[in-house]
């Protein structure tokens, strides 16, 4: 098995409009290397002091009481887990549309990942998850899919009168809002990436926990850092899922500079999109939610010809794609957990129907009514 994405990279790229866009965004990179060139200077790379400066920044964002930095989204989930103390024998329920990371986090923390179905938004239906609770569930992991934010006042609710813990997927969310309120600080904790093509995005991987527990908060400090209280004491052993100080300033200069703008053009484009995606036949949208701030980390649509409209629009040079194909629980790893085709017919029907258009900050009004033109002429001859 070889590294995949490079050929990817070079296939997205000769796209006009395209997902990735960071020679655009980053084209003001010499900015960046002179506060980069302070972290070469101070020689402060693992957990420096911009690491702390991102935390707090963070923390404000998401009206949390503290943020945690780590190595990557998905190691925010995991570490959240294992803060927990959940592990083998522990059950936590979770949406089967979702990125793998998700899903494995829960699986190499050693529990086991207990699905429900999703609402045609690709969000977790609630009124699927108190059926599927048992003794040995011990969390709820709610996504918020693409930036929409899930119904987190029921999911709350139910995992309230449950006594489990509610963790929070918004590696896609930052800056969204339900009932005026940051995803990320309903749950227990919040988990964040900065992946590369998330909103908010750094030159590599990272992630960041936020949390108003203190207790939560001080243990997920010593599970990223080895379990160290300090140089020479080592408290439990665990692991290095450290953020590194040269991403931590990227973040950093994004969230300063960069992510508000980020943040109103894919509203913008998406919002345009929907107006003019509404009109058009053999085409389904997802109605932005009346008490939510969507932040658009993926625009979806749905159609019954995925397939052939995906084809089209690639010969259109449009950088359209399939999030995802197979949802989790018909993936190979998913195997032995039993599940079968049928059991999440939702989540299934939107895996074969739904594509996804770019809407970031470098995509002009244009370039949306020039994709919106495409999928019309192409559903004109259906």
């Amino acid at each position: 098995m070889t590294n995949f994405y490079p050929e990817q990279y070079a296939s997205d790229s000769k796209q006009r409009l395209n997902h990735n866009y960071l020679s655009q965004q980053f084209s003001d990179s010499d900015d960046i290397f002179q506060e980069i060139r302070k972290v070469v200077i101070s020689n402060d790379f693992t957990l420096g002091s911009a690491v702390d400066e991102l935390e707090n920044l963070i923390a404000v964002e998401t009206s949390s009481k503290f943020a945690v930095g780590v190595g990557s989204g998905t190691d925010a989930l995991f570490l959240s887990l294992k803060a927990l103390g959940i592990g083998h024998g522990d059950e936590v329920i979770t949406t089967p549309y979702t990125f793998y990371a998700t899903v494995g986090a829960i699986v190499t923390a050693g529990a086991t990942p207990v699905f429900c179905d999703v609402n045609s938004d690709y969000n977790i239906n609630p009124s699927e998850i108190e059926k599927n609770i048992s003794s040995r569930t011990k969390a709820i992991i709610p996504v918020h899919w693409a930036g929409k934010p899930c119904q987190m006042n029921l999911i709350n609710s139910i995992a309230e009168s449950n006594n489990i813990f509610v963790i929070e997927d918004a590696c896609h969310a930052i800056q969204a809002l339900y009932n005026n309120k940051p995803c990320g600080s309903f749950g227990t904790s919040g988990c964040f990436s900065f992946h590369p093509l998330k909103n908010l995005n750094v030159w590599g991987d990272g992630g960041i926990i936020v949390t108003s527990d203190e207790e939560l908060a001080s243990r997920l400090r010593l599970l990223r850092n080895h379990g160290l209280k300090d140089r020479n004491t080592c408290v439990e052993f665990a692991y290095n899922s450290r953020l590194d100080t040269v991403q931590a300033v990227i973040a950093i200069y994004v969230l300063k500079n960069k992510l508000s703008n980020i943040t109103s053009s894919r509203i913008s484009n998406a919002l345009l999109l929907n107006t003019l995606l509404s009109k058009i036949p053999n085409v389904d949208i997802v109605e932005k939610s009346k008490n939510s701030k969507e932040v658009y980390h993926l625009y979806q649509f749905s159609t019954e010809h995925q397939e052939s409209l995906y084809a089209y629009l690639k010969s259109k040079e449009i950088d359209c794609k399939i999030h995802y194909p197979i949802p989790m629980h018909l993936q190979p790893a998913a195997s032995y957990l039993g599940y079968k085709y049928g059991d999440f017919p939702v989540a299934e029907m939107l895996a074969k129907k739904t594509l996804s258009l770019p809407v970031h900050e470098f995509i002009t009004h244009d370039d949306v009514y020039y994709m919106a033109e495409c999928v019309k002429a192409f559903c004109s001859n259906l």
